[in-house]
């Protein structure tokens, strides 16, 4: 479960403009022209009004298998319940390593405490070269819900996960002129009874810490948090606890691949694994597109399956993922 705080929408000059001119002409005119150019603003007509971080011409453009990243999905929900404790969160664990068996891998291995007992678990990370300084994150969680009977986690663990995986295709053998690219899938997201600061994010919760201690949070450039991309009606979320610098980057990557409007067409606030790497000043953004079926009817349930996703949603996101990189590259 993700905690979201729903905020006012930002006005735009263009209706600053028209809500001076209705008032020339009388308040209720006002109040309606107002409210009806707020609700029809495009957010790519300046609703992040920001200075774009130009990515450098000769930088090669990288961009995801969408196919291919759909049939590591596929490979994950048919694991099943992929839950603390369950034969498909070993299975799931086993094959993302068998997918990074030619990287350098890592294994972040911890018991934790939850309301229902002590768990094994562990975050992995993939490290990718870079010809520069610094740390940029791309993460993912790869646990499911333990308390829906037949939740197989499709979009809420698999996509992102998947995606990751691709992502990880992308940078194999081939150094990042910019930072480090670490992947990270994260375990543990889900909660055990009722999402809380305690009970959720407690591969994230961990990881932070121990990047806190030895010195790596300082060295985060930015993290890239996916989380529910494979929706076939995509929608991603403008995340107002996100860094705003990086929401803008992520827009003009959109703006440049065309893919705009899949992108803040809602503004709210979200508590996921980016939440405890935001606490040590990391910049961090959440990817996530929280609207799963009308009003969100799929999330946490036995319909979050596959056929409610897209590949088209993963090339899209992977697309914009890759873009923004390349812009936190030069920054």
């Amino acid at each position: 479960m993700k905690l979201f705080v729903q905020r006012g929408e930002t006005m735009t000059f263009a209706c600053i403009v028209a809500l001076y001119a209705s008032l020339l002409s009388g308040c209720n005119g006002a109040k309606q022209e107002a409210q009806s150019e707020k609700n029809t603003m495009p957010v790519e007509q300046g609703q992040l009004a920001t200075k774009a971080i130009p990515a450098p011409l000769e930088t090669p453009r990288r961009t995801v298998d969408a196919e291919r990243a759909m049939r590591y999905v596929q490979d994950q929900v048919a694991f099943g319940r992929r839950a603390l404790g369950t034969p498909g969160h070993k299975k799931v664990q086993d094959y993302i390593l068998a997918k990074l068996k030619d990287e350098k891998v890592e294994q972040d291995k911890f018991t934790a405490k939850t309301p229902v007992g002590d768990f094994e678990m562990s975050n992995i990370i993939a490290k990718f070269p870079g010809t520069k300084d610094g740390i940029i994150v791309i993460a993912s969680h790869y646990d499911t819900l333990a308390s829906v009977k037949n939740f197989v986690g499709a979009n809420d663990g698999a996509s992102s996960t998947g995606l990751l995986l691709e992502i990880a295709n992308q940078f194999h053998g081939k150094p990042n002129p910019g930072p480090e690219v670490w992947l990270v899938f994260f375990d543990g997201e889900e909660a055990f009874k009722t999402w809380s600061s305690s009970d959720s994010t407690y591969g994230s919760r961990h990881l932070a810490g121990l990047w806190e201690k030895d010195g790596t949070a300082k060295k985060i450039k930015a993290l890239i948090l996916l989380d529910m991309v494979g929706d076939k009606d995509l929608n991603i979320e403008n995340d107002d606890n996100s860094t705003k610098w990086l929401r803008d980057t992520f827009m003009e990557s959109a703006q440049t691949l065309g893919y705009q409007s899949y992108f803040y067409k809602r503004e709210q606030g979200v508590d996921d694994d980016h939440t405890p790497f935001l606490k040590l000043d990391v910049p961090c953004i959440d990817i996530i597109d929280f609207d799963y079926g009308y009003n969100n009817v799929f999330w946490h349930t036995a319909d979050d399956t596959l056929d409610k996703l897209s590949p088209k949603s993963l090339q899209i996101v992977g697309d914009v993922t890759l873009d923004a990189v390349r812009r936190i590259n030069i920054r």
